[in-house]
């Protein structure tokens, strides 16, 4: 059963607060939780927080197969030093399988969507089905998309899972703060092959 948040009432309480309380107060409302990242170039800012907010939290990594080697590195790294309890999805298909039935589609290609479908939505949809979440945590943030912007610190998923993003306000230089001073990585070659942009929506979050 989904949590019923008053979500006009909260995102207003929470505009400015420490996404350190934001989490806190989360965490309080179900032990049925998830973090999703894409070890893209902010990744070390969320999972850094939740080592020290909640460490056995369930980490959901949907890797498409088509991250750069720098990604990869940047994934071992973190989830070495912050001990995360990290949970894999990948595609059903191979990667050379999904290549020889559709080639590397670019956005404007119709066989897009289906690429999106085999690399990203549908392991995601399997993370959902195992864990049932009640709360998604993500490092979604205001003007990455026209989607995000339309969105808020807590927000629903379609499928009436509260979303929370503690860092939904932070800008680029409170984030690279952030790093500097907990001595982090920043993965600043991180390519998505279903984005290609970097203000196009991935797909996780038309979820």
């Amino acid at each position: 059963m989904a949590l019923n948040i008053d979500l006009e009432y909260y995102n207003k309480q929470f505009r400015g607060i420490p996404p350190e309380e934001i989490i806190s107060w989360a965490l309080q409302l179900s032990e049925r939780r998830i973090v999703t990242t894409s070890f893209g170039k902010y990744s070390a800012v969320l999972l850094n927080t939740f080592s020290m907010e909640d460490p056995d939290i369930n980490v959901v990594w949907c890797d498409t197969g088509y991250n750069l080697p720098e990604t990869y590195e940047h994934a071992s790294y973190l989830t070495n030093l912050l001990n995360l309890n990290l949970n894999t999805y990948v595609p059903k298909e191979t990667k050379a399988f999904t290549e020889h039935r559709l080639g590397f589609p670019s956005v404007d290609q119709p066989e897009h969507a289906e690429f999106s479908e085999i690399v990203k939505l549908e392991p995601f949809r399997r993370a959902l089905a195992d864990f049932k979440p009640d709360i998604w945590f993500s490092n979604i943030r205001i003007r990455q998309t026209d989607l995000r912007t339309s969105k808020d610190i807590l927000s629903y998923s379609k499928e009436g899972i509260l979303k929370v993003s503690p860092f939904y306000y932070w800008t680029d230089e409170d984030l690279d703060g952030y790093l500097e001073q907990h001595n982090l990585p920043k993965n600043s070659t991180y390519f998505d092959p279903v984005k290609a942009l970097e203000s196009r929506e991935c797909g996780i979050h038309l979820q």
